[in-house]
Protein backbone atom coordinates (compact mmCIF):
# COMPACT_ATOMS: atom_id res chain seq x y z
CA UNK A 1 0.00 0.00 0.00
CA UNK A 2 1.03 3.50 -0.39
CA UNK A 3 0.29 6.16 1.35
CA UNK A 4 0.95 10.28 1.50
CA UNK A 5 1.66 10.78 5.70
CA UNK A 6 4.62 8.98 7.29
CA UNK A 7 2.21 8.10 10.53
CA UNK A 8 0.40 5.67 7.92
CA UNK A 9 3.55 4.46 6.37
CA UNK A 10 4.54 3.45 10.02
CA UNK A 11 0.96 1.31 10.10
CA UNK A 12 1.24 0.03 6.95
CA UNK A 13 1.80 -3.56 7.56
CA UNK A 14 -0.82 -3.69 10.22
CA UNK A 15 -3.21 -2.83 7.90
CA UNK A 16 -2.00 -5.35 5.23
CA UNK A 17 -5.02 -7.60 4.18
CA UNK A 18 -5.56 -10.76 6.46
CA UNK A 19 -7.58 -13.95 5.84
CA UNK A 20 -10.84 -13.59 7.09
CA UNK A 21 -12.45 -16.80 8.87
CA UNK A 22 -13.48 -19.33 5.90
CA UNK A 23 -12.10 -17.31 3.39
CA UNK A 24 -8.81 -17.77 2.72
CA UNK A 25 -7.72 -14.68 1.72
CA UNK A 26 -4.97 -13.93 -0.71
CA UNK A 27 -4.04 -10.78 -1.84
CA UNK A 28 -1.36 -9.02 -2.92
CA UNK A 29 -0.84 -5.57 -1.37
CA UNK A 30 0.66 -2.60 -3.96
CA UNK A 31 3.54 -1.51 -3.51
CA UNK A 32 2.76 1.72 -4.16
CA UNK A 33 1.92 3.68 -7.30
CA UNK A 34 3.18 2.66 -10.67
CA UNK A 35 5.48 5.58 -11.91
CA UNK A 36 7.26 4.86 -14.93
CA UNK A 37 10.04 6.84 -16.63
CA UNK A 38 8.29 7.21 -20.14
CA UNK A 39 4.45 7.56 -18.61
CA UNK A 40 2.82 11.08 -19.62
CA UNK A 41 2.01 13.01 -16.22
CA UNK A 42 -1.77 13.95 -16.32
CA UNK A 43 -3.31 16.36 -13.93
CA UNK A 44 -4.86 15.29 -10.54
CA UNK A 45 -8.11 16.07 -10.30
CA UNK A 46 -10.93 16.30 -7.36
CA UNK A 47 -14.79 14.72 -7.62
CA UNK A 48 -15.11 16.31 -3.75
CA UNK A 49 -14.60 19.64 -4.96
CA UNK A 50 -18.54 19.33 -6.39
CA UNK A 51 -19.69 19.45 -3.05
CA UNK A 52 -17.93 21.79 -0.91
CA UNK A 53 -19.81 24.67 0.65
CA UNK A 54 -20.38 27.86 -1.03
CA UNK A 55 -20.80 29.72 1.90
CA UNK A 56 -17.12 30.80 4.38
CA UNK A 57 -15.83 27.76 5.91
CA UNK A 58 -14.94 28.46 9.44
CA UNK A 59 -13.54 25.47 11.90
CA UNK A 60 -12.34 25.90 15.60
CA UNK A 61 -10.10 23.02 17.25
CA UNK A 62 -12.08 20.98 19.35
CA UNK A 63 -10.74 20.13 23.21
CA UNK A 64 -8.77 17.19 22.33
CA UNK A 65 -9.77 13.78 23.52
CA UNK A 66 -7.21 12.34 25.79
CA UNK A 67 -7.66 15.83 27.92
CA UNK A 68 -11.43 15.61 28.10
CA UNK A 69 -12.76 13.69 31.57
CA UNK A 70 -13.84 9.99 31.03
CA UNK A 71 -17.50 10.89 30.83
CA UNK A 72 -17.10 13.78 28.29
CA UNK A 73 -15.41 11.99 25.82
CA UNK A 74 -18.41 10.66 24.05
CA UNK A 75 -19.88 13.99 23.40
CA UNK A 76 -16.89 14.95 22.34
CA UNK A 77 -16.32 12.32 19.80
CA UNK A 78 -19.41 12.98 18.57
CA UNK A 79 -18.59 16.60 17.64
CA UNK A 80 -15.62 15.86 15.88
CA UNK A 81 -17.22 13.58 14.08
CA UNK A 82 -19.57 15.96 13.10
CA UNK A 83 -16.68 18.35 12.67
CA UNK A 84 -15.19 16.10 9.70
CA UNK A 85 -17.89 16.63 7.88
CA UNK A 86 -17.16 19.68 6.37
CA UNK A 87 -15.85 19.13 2.98
CA UNK A 88 -12.96 21.65 1.15
CA UNK A 89 -12.20 22.30 -2.14
CA UNK A 90 -8.03 20.83 -2.81
CA UNK A 91 -8.28 22.24 -6.14
CA UNK A 92 -7.30 25.49 -4.57
CA UNK A 93 -4.36 24.61 -2.80
CA UNK A 94 -4.50 28.02 -1.12
CA UNK A 95 -7.78 28.03 0.08
CA UNK A 96 -8.93 27.72 3.71
CA UNK A 97 -5.45 26.20 4.92
CA UNK A 98 -6.23 26.72 8.47
CA UNK A 99 -9.47 25.00 8.30
CA UNK A 100 -8.33 22.19 6.36
CA UNK A 101 -5.58 21.30 8.80
CA UNK A 102 -8.26 21.31 11.73
CA UNK A 103 -9.98 18.49 10.05
CA UNK A 104 -6.59 16.93 9.09
CA UNK A 105 -5.55 16.58 13.05
CA UNK A 106 -9.26 16.06 13.97
CA UNK A 107 -8.90 12.86 11.98
CA UNK A 108 -5.77 11.70 13.19
CA UNK A 109 -6.86 12.17 16.73
CA UNK A 110 -9.93 10.13 15.72
CA UNK A 111 -8.32 7.38 14.29
CA UNK A 112 -5.53 7.11 17.36
CA UNK A 113 -9.04 7.27 19.28
CA UNK A 114 -10.44 4.29 18.01
CA UNK A 115 -7.74 2.08 18.06
CA UNK A 116 -6.18 2.39 21.71
CA UNK A 117 -8.51 -0.45 22.67
CA UNK A 118 -12.12 -1.01 24.29
CA UNK A 119 -14.44 1.05 25.88
CA UNK A 120 -14.39 4.11 22.99
CA UNK A 121 -17.24 2.88 20.89
CA UNK A 122 -20.58 3.50 22.23
CA UNK A 123 -24.08 2.40 20.42
CA UNK A 124 -24.51 6.22 19.23
CA UNK A 125 -21.29 6.01 17.77
CA UNK A 126 -22.01 4.05 14.77
CA UNK A 127 -24.73 6.69 13.71
CA UNK A 128 -22.53 9.34 13.63
CA UNK A 129 -19.70 7.39 12.18
CA UNK A 130 -20.77 5.54 9.39
CA UNK A 131 -22.57 9.36 8.12
CA UNK A 132 -19.33 11.24 8.68
CA UNK A 133 -17.40 8.48 6.44
CA UNK A 134 -20.31 8.24 3.78
CA UNK A 135 -20.36 12.09 3.37
CA UNK A 136 -16.37 12.16 2.96
CA UNK A 137 -16.52 9.10 0.77
CA UNK A 138 -19.53 9.00 -1.66
CA UNK A 139 -19.16 11.25 -4.41
CA UNK A 140 -20.37 11.70 -8.03
CA UNK A 141 -16.54 10.39 -9.61
CA UNK A 142 -15.31 12.14 -12.69
CA UNK A 143 -17.08 12.32 -15.87
CA UNK A 144 -14.97 8.86 -18.40
CA UNK A 145 -14.88 11.12 -20.98
CA UNK A 146 -11.36 10.38 -22.17
CA UNK A 147 -11.40 6.82 -20.95
CA UNK A 148 -11.36 5.27 -24.61
CA UNK A 149 -8.05 7.54 -25.23
CA UNK A 150 -6.35 6.50 -21.73
CA UNK A 151 -3.64 4.06 -21.60
CA UNK A 152 -2.54 2.97 -18.14
CA UNK A 153 0.55 1.40 -19.61
CA UNK A 154 1.48 5.07 -21.24
CA UNK A 155 -0.08 7.81 -18.81
CA UNK A 156 -0.92 7.70 -15.17
CA UNK A 157 -4.17 7.72 -13.25
CA UNK A 158 -5.87 10.91 -12.60
CA UNK A 159 -5.40 10.95 -9.04
CA UNK A 160 -7.88 12.64 -6.54
CA UNK A 161 -6.95 15.74 -4.71
CA UNK A 162 -8.67 15.45 -1.76
CA UNK A 163 -6.90 12.35 -1.28
CA UNK A 164 -4.80 14.38 1.89
CA UNK A 165 -8.74 13.94 4.06
CA UNK A 166 -9.69 11.31 2.47
CA UNK A 167 -6.90 9.12 2.82
CA UNK A 168 -7.48 9.64 6.73
CA UNK A 169 -11.10 9.22 6.15
CA UNK A 170 -10.58 5.47 4.83
CA UNK A 171 -8.12 4.55 7.28
CA UNK A 172 -10.24 5.60 10.38
CA UNK A 173 -13.18 3.83 8.75
CA UNK A 174 -10.94 0.62 8.68
CA UNK A 175 -9.61 1.61 11.87
CA UNK A 176 -13.68 1.26 13.26
CA UNK A 177 -14.34 -1.73 11.62
CA UNK A 178 -11.49 -3.26 13.33
CA UNK A 179 -12.07 -2.01 16.84
CA UNK A 180 -11.94 -4.59 19.39
CA UNK A 181 -15.99 -2.96 20.48
CA UNK A 182 -16.78 -3.20 17.05
CA UNK A 183 -20.18 -4.59 16.77
CA UNK A 184 -21.52 -5.71 13.95
CA UNK A 185 -25.24 -6.46 15.22
CA UNK A 186 -25.21 -2.88 16.11
CA UNK A 187 -23.01 -1.49 12.67
CA UNK A 188 -25.52 -3.53 10.15
CA UNK A 189 -28.44 -0.67 10.85
CA UNK A 190 -26.01 1.82 8.76
CA UNK A 191 -23.55 -0.27 6.43
CA UNK A 192 -26.56 -1.93 5.09
CA UNK A 193 -26.85 -3.10 1.15
CA UNK A 194 -27.26 0.60 0.39
CA UNK A 195 -24.02 1.35 1.72
CA UNK A 196 -22.09 -1.33 -0.23
CA UNK A 197 -23.50 -0.78 -3.20
CA UNK A 198 -22.23 2.76 -3.03
CA UNK A 199 -19.08 1.58 -2.18
CA UNK A 200 -18.33 -0.96 -5.15
CA UNK A 201 -19.16 2.13 -7.54
CA UNK A 202 -16.48 3.72 -6.03
CA UNK A 203 -14.42 1.00 -6.93
CA UNK A 204 -14.70 3.01 -10.91
CA UNK A 205 -11.98 5.48 -8.90
CA UNK A 206 -8.76 5.97 -11.17
CA UNK A 207 -6.99 6.72 -7.94
CA UNK A 208 -5.00 3.36 -6.93
CA UNK A 209 -4.74 4.44 -3.72
CA UNK A 210 -7.95 4.99 -3.27
CA UNK A 211 -9.10 1.11 -4.85
CA UNK A 212 -6.02 -0.65 -2.50
CA UNK A 213 -8.24 1.57 0.38
CA UNK A 214 -11.63 0.17 -0.60
CA UNK A 215 -10.03 -3.64 -1.78
CA UNK A 216 -9.22 -3.51 1.85
CA UNK A 217 -12.92 -2.38 3.77
CA UNK A 218 -14.87 -4.54 1.49
CA UNK A 219 -13.01 -7.88 2.47
CA UNK A 220 -13.65 -6.54 6.15
CA UNK A 221 -17.03 -6.00 5.34
CA UNK A 222 -17.39 -9.17 4.10
CA UNK A 223 -15.98 -11.05 7.01
CA UNK A 224 -17.66 -9.41 9.87
CA UNK A 225 -21.24 -9.23 8.28
CA UNK A 226 -22.72 -12.11 7.42
CA UNK A 227 -25.72 -11.05 6.08
CA UNK A 228 -24.45 -8.97 3.41
CA UNK A 229 -22.23 -12.04 1.62
CA UNK A 230 -24.95 -13.15 -0.62
CA UNK A 231 -25.92 -9.27 -1.92
CA UNK A 232 -21.60 -7.95 -1.99
CA UNK A 233 -21.68 -11.47 -4.71
CA UNK A 234 -24.21 -10.33 -6.30
CA UNK A 235 -23.53 -6.98 -7.05
CA UNK A 236 -19.72 -7.63 -7.77
CA UNK A 237 -21.49 -10.31 -10.52
CA UNK A 238 -23.78 -7.30 -11.39
CA UNK A 239 -20.52 -4.80 -12.05
CA UNK A 240 -18.70 -7.90 -13.63
CA UNK A 241 -21.92 -8.61 -16.24
CA UNK A 242 -21.89 -4.42 -17.18
CA UNK A 243 -18.23 -4.46 -17.69
CA UNK A 244 -18.80 -7.14 -19.86
CA UNK A 245 -21.46 -6.70 -21.77
CA UNK A 246 -22.50 -2.96 -21.44
CA UNK A 247 -19.66 -0.44 -20.82
CA UNK A 248 -15.99 -2.15 -21.36
CA UNK A 249 -15.26 0.48 -18.87
CA UNK A 250 -14.32 0.10 -15.31
CA UNK A 251 -11.21 0.93 -13.68
CA UNK A 252 -11.50 -1.81 -10.31
CA UNK A 253 -11.90 -4.94 -11.91
CA UNK A 254 -8.60 -6.19 -10.39
CA UNK A 255 -9.59 -5.49 -7.35
CA UNK A 256 -12.54 -6.64 -7.14
CA UNK A 257 -10.99 -10.23 -8.59
CA UNK A 258 -8.61 -10.01 -5.56
CA UNK A 259 -11.24 -9.93 -3.10
CA UNK A 260 -13.31 -12.49 -5.09
CA UNK A 261 -10.09 -14.80 -4.94
CA UNK A 262 -10.18 -14.75 -1.06
CA UNK A 263 -14.05 -15.69 -1.10
CA UNK A 264 -13.95 -18.23 -3.59
CA UNK A 265 -11.25 -20.05 -1.54
CA UNK A 266 -13.75 -19.96 1.09
CA UNK A 267 -16.18 -21.58 -0.45
CA UNK A 268 -18.04 -24.72 1.15
CA UNK A 269 -17.50 -28.15 -1.04
CA UNK A 270 -19.46 -29.20 -2.79
CA UNK A 271 -19.94 -26.59 -4.71
CA UNK A 272 -23.02 -25.24 -4.90
CA UNK A 273 -24.60 -24.39 -8.47
CA UNK A 274 -25.02 -21.02 -8.22
CA UNK A 275 -21.27 -20.59 -7.58
CA UNK A 276 -20.19 -22.97 -10.99
CA UNK A 277 -22.55 -21.06 -12.74
CA UNK A 278 -20.81 -17.90 -11.93
CA UNK A 279 -17.38 -19.49 -13.30
CA UNK A 280 -19.62 -20.46 -16.36
CA UNK A 281 -21.40 -17.41 -17.00
CA UNK A 282 -19.71 -14.39 -15.51
CA UNK A 283 -15.88 -15.23 -15.10
CA UNK A 284 -14.33 -16.73 -18.07
CA UNK A 285 -16.75 -14.45 -19.94
CA UNK A 286 -14.33 -11.69 -18.81
CA UNK A 287 -11.63 -12.74 -20.84
CA UNK A 288 -13.24 -11.19 -24.34
CA UNK A 289 -12.93 -7.69 -23.57
CA UNK A 290 -9.99 -5.67 -25.20
CA UNK A 291 -8.14 -5.05 -22.02
CA UNK A 292 -7.84 -8.00 -20.57
CA UNK A 293 -4.42 -7.52 -19.59
CA UNK A 294 -5.70 -4.77 -16.55
CA UNK A 295 -6.61 -7.42 -14.57
CA UNK A 296 -6.05 -11.35 -16.35
CA UNK A 297 -3.35 -12.22 -13.22
CA UNK A 298 -6.34 -12.10 -10.90
CA UNK A 299 -8.79 -13.56 -12.94
CA UNK A 300 -6.53 -16.40 -14.12
CA UNK A 301 -6.04 -16.58 -9.76
CA UNK A 302 -10.27 -16.84 -9.48
CA UNK A 303 -10.56 -20.00 -12.05
CA UNK A 304 -7.47 -21.77 -10.46
CA UNK A 305 -9.22 -21.60 -6.87
CA UNK A 306 -12.33 -22.82 -8.65
CA UNK A 307 -10.60 -25.72 -9.83
CA UNK A 308 -8.47 -26.40 -6.54
CA UNK A 309 -12.00 -26.73 -5.38
CA UNK A 310 -13.67 -28.99 -7.95
CA UNK A 311 -11.16 -30.09 -10.76
CA UNK A 312 -13.89 -32.21 -12.15
CA UNK A 313 -14.62 -28.28 -13.60
CA UNK A 314 -11.34 -28.34 -15.69
CA UNK A 315 -12.70 -29.61 -19.04
CA UNK A 316 -15.39 -26.52 -18.78
CA UNK A 317 -13.05 -24.26 -18.48
CA UNK A 318 -10.50 -25.31 -21.09
CA UNK A 319 -13.32 -25.77 -23.24
CA UNK A 320 -14.60 -22.06 -22.26
CA UNK A 321 -10.78 -20.60 -22.90
CA UNK A 322 -10.81 -22.46 -26.33
CA UNK A 323 -13.77 -20.97 -26.89
CA UNK A 324 -12.63 -17.01 -25.84
CA UNK A 325 -9.17 -17.92 -27.18
CA UNK A 326 -7.60 -14.98 -29.20
CA UNK A 327 -7.96 -14.80 -33.13
CA UNK A 328 -5.80 -11.74 -33.57
CA UNK A 329 -4.48 -10.43 -30.23
CA UNK A 330 -1.26 -11.74 -30.15
CA UNK A 331 -0.50 -10.75 -26.27
CA UNK A 332 -4.03 -11.59 -25.35
CA UNK A 333 -2.78 -15.04 -27.04
CA UNK A 334 0.14 -15.46 -24.87
CA UNK A 335 -1.71 -14.59 -21.45
CA UNK A 336 -4.44 -17.17 -22.65
CA UNK A 337 -1.03 -19.48 -22.68
CA UNK A 338 -0.62 -18.79 -19.69
CA UNK A 339 -3.32 -19.25 -18.00
CA UNK A 340 -3.84 -22.74 -19.81
CA UNK A 341 -0.59 -24.16 -18.32
CA UNK A 342 -1.73 -22.94 -14.48
CA UNK A 343 -5.20 -24.88 -15.44
CA UNK A 344 -3.34 -28.03 -16.32
CA UNK A 345 -1.42 -28.01 -13.80
CA UNK A 346 -4.44 -28.43 -11.29
CA UNK A 347 -5.78 -30.64 -14.00
CA UNK A 348 -6.51 -34.37 -12.88
CA UNK A 349 -4.79 -37.27 -15.45
CA UNK A 350 -8.29 -38.92 -15.99
CA UNK A 351 -10.14 -35.29 -16.50
CA UNK A 352 -6.60 -34.46 -18.48
CA UNK A 353 -8.20 -37.51 -21.16
CA UNK A 354 -11.10 -35.10 -21.82
CA UNK A 355 -9.50 -31.79 -23.09
CA UNK A 356 -6.21 -33.45 -24.61
CA UNK A 357 -7.32 -33.30 -28.48
CA UNK A 358 -8.62 -29.91 -28.23
CA UNK A 359 -5.64 -28.53 -26.23
CA UNK A 360 -3.08 -29.71 -28.23
CA UNK A 361 -4.82 -28.87 -31.43
CA UNK A 362 -4.57 -25.09 -30.13
CA UNK A 363 -1.44 -25.79 -29.02
CA UNK A 364 -0.14 -26.97 -32.57
CA UNK A 365 -1.72 -23.65 -34.01
CA UNK A 366 0.23 -21.92 -31.57
CA UNK A 367 3.73 -23.27 -31.59
CA UNK A 368 3.18 -22.81 -35.56
CA UNK A 369 2.87 -19.09 -34.90
CA UNK A 370 4.60 -16.52 -36.41
CA UNK A 371 4.57 -13.65 -33.69
CA UNK A 372 7.64 -16.05 -31.69
CA UNK A 373 6.25 -14.83 -28.10
CA UNK A 374 3.29 -16.93 -28.80
CA UNK A 375 5.38 -19.46 -30.26
CA UNK A 376 8.16 -19.72 -27.51
CA UNK A 377 5.39 -19.50 -24.47
CA UNK A 378 3.37 -22.79 -26.34
CA UNK A 379 6.98 -24.26 -26.25
CA UNK A 380 7.62 -23.34 -22.63
CA UNK A 381 4.96 -25.80 -21.74
CA UNK A 382 7.29 -28.80 -22.45
CA UNK A 383 9.79 -27.20 -19.66
CA UNK A 384 7.16 -28.31 -17.21
CA UNK A 385 7.20 -31.23 -14.96
CA UNK A 386 3.45 -31.68 -14.08
CA UNK A 387 2.58 -31.42 -18.18
CA UNK A 388 5.40 -33.26 -19.40
CA UNK A 389 3.86 -36.28 -17.27
CA UNK A 390 0.56 -36.03 -18.90
CA UNK A 391 2.05 -35.75 -22.05
CA UNK A 392 4.08 -39.19 -21.89
CA UNK A 393 0.69 -40.55 -20.48
CA UNK A 394 -1.26 -39.62 -23.35
CA UNK A 395 1.66 -39.50 -25.95
CA UNK A 396 -0.17 -41.26 -28.64
CA UNK A 397 -2.77 -39.10 -28.95
CA UNK A 398 -0.71 -35.39 -28.34
CA UNK A 399 2.42 -36.89 -30.55
CA UNK A 400 0.74 -37.13 -34.25
CA UNK A 401 -1.01 -33.96 -33.12
CA UNK A 402 1.85 -32.01 -32.50
CA UNK A 403 4.15 -33.35 -34.88
CA UNK A 404 3.53 -31.82 -38.15
CA UNK A 405 3.70 -28.29 -36.71
CA UNK A 406 6.97 -29.14 -35.30
CA UNK A 407 8.73 -30.99 -37.97
CA UNK A 408 7.50 -27.52 -40.23
CA UNK A 409 8.92 -25.22 -38.02
CA UNK A 410 12.35 -26.81 -37.26
CA UNK A 411 13.06 -26.44 -41.41
CA UNK A 412 11.46 -23.11 -41.57
CA UNK A 413 10.94 -21.03 -38.59
CA UNK A 414 12.54 -17.09 -38.74
CA UNK A 415 13.30 -16.67 -35.23
CA UNK A 416 16.21 -18.95 -34.26
CA UNK A 417 15.84 -19.14 -30.71
CA UNK A 418 12.03 -20.94 -31.65
CA UNK A 419 13.91 -23.58 -33.87
CA UNK A 420 16.16 -24.16 -30.99
CA UNK A 421 13.31 -24.64 -28.75
CA UNK A 422 11.37 -26.93 -31.09
CA UNK A 423 14.63 -29.01 -31.97
CA UNK A 424 14.28 -29.76 -27.91
CA UNK A 425 11.03 -30.71 -27.88
CA UNK A 426 11.46 -33.41 -30.76
CA UNK A 427 14.26 -34.53 -29.26
CA UNK A 428 12.04 -35.18 -26.19
CA UNK A 429 9.34 -36.50 -28.49
CA UNK A 430 12.36 -39.05 -29.52
CA UNK A 431 13.52 -39.90 -26.73
CA UNK A 432 9.95 -41.26 -25.20
CA UNK A 433 8.89 -43.02 -27.94
CA UNK A 434 11.48 -43.75 -30.75
CA UNK A 435 9.34 -46.07 -32.69
CA UNK A 436 6.04 -44.34 -32.59
CA UNK A 437 8.36 -41.26 -33.89
CA UNK A 438 10.11 -43.05 -36.35
CA UNK A 439 6.66 -43.89 -37.92
CA UNK A 440 5.27 -40.57 -37.88
CA UNK A 441 8.60 -39.21 -39.38
CA UNK A 442 8.00 -41.78 -41.89
CA UNK A 443 4.35 -41.17 -42.83
CA UNK A 444 4.66 -36.92 -42.72
CA UNK A 445 7.91 -37.64 -45.65
CA UNK A 446 5.77 -40.03 -47.69
CA UNK A 447 2.32 -37.57 -47.12
CA UNK A 448 4.86 -34.52 -48.47
CA UNK A 449 5.92 -36.82 -51.06
CA UNK A 450 2.26 -37.44 -52.10
CA UNK A 451 1.35 -33.89 -52.31
CA UNK A 452 4.69 -32.70 -54.33
CA UNK A 453 3.21 -35.98 -56.88
CA UNK A 454 -0.55 -34.16 -56.56
CA UNK A 455 0.73 -30.77 -57.14
CA UNK A 456 2.86 -31.99 -59.96
CA UNK A 457 -0.54 -33.79 -61.22
CA UNK A 458 -2.49 -30.53 -60.86
CA UNK A 459 -0.16 -28.85 -62.54
CA UNK A 460 -0.51 -31.16 -65.20
CA UNK A 461 -3.72 -31.22 -65.98
CA UNK A 462 -3.77 -27.03 -65.80
CA UNK A 463 -1.51 -27.49 -68.18
CA UNK A 464 -3.16 -30.07 -70.72
CA UNK A 465 -6.59 -27.89 -69.82
CA UNK A 466 -4.65 -24.40 -71.10
CA UNK A 467 -3.41 -26.08 -74.22
CA UNK A 468 -6.80 -27.58 -75.61
CA UNK A 469 -7.79 -23.73 -74.68
CA UNK A 470 -5.27 -22.63 -77.08
CA UNK A 471 -6.36 -25.18 -79.22
CA UNK A 472 -9.57 -24.17 -79.30
CA UNK A 473 -8.97 -20.89 -79.09
CA UNK A 474 -6.79 -21.17 -83.12
CA UNK A 475 -9.75 -23.41 -84.03
CA UNK A 476 -12.54 -20.68 -83.84
CA UNK A 477 -9.97 -17.79 -85.30
CA UNK A 478 -9.37 -19.72 -88.26
CA UNK A 479 -13.03 -20.31 -89.01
Amino acid sequence: MHWDSSRSMETDKKHQLQPVAGDGLHLRARDGLPVGSLRTRRSSRGSSNFRVSTHPIELEPLPQLKDTAQEQQEELFLQKLEQCRVLFNFEDPLSNLREKEVKRSCLTELIDYVSKGRGVLAGASYEHISAMVAHNIFRTLPAGDRQSEFDPDEEEPLLEESWPHLQLVYEFFLRFLECADFQPAIAKKYIDQKFVLELLELFNSEDPRERDQLKTILHRIYGKFLGLRPYIRKQIRHLFLRYVYETDDFNGMGELLEILGSIINGFALPLKHEHKQFLMKVLLPMHKPPALHRYHPQLAYCIVQFLEKDSSLSTLVVKGLLKYWPKTNSMKEVMFLGELEEVLDVTQPHQFLHIREPVFKQLSKCVASTHFQVAERALYFWNNEYVMSLIEDNLDTVLPIMFKALYVISKNHWNKSIVSLVYNVLKTFMQMNAKLFDELTTSYKAECQREVKERKERERLWGCLEQLGQERLKALQEQ
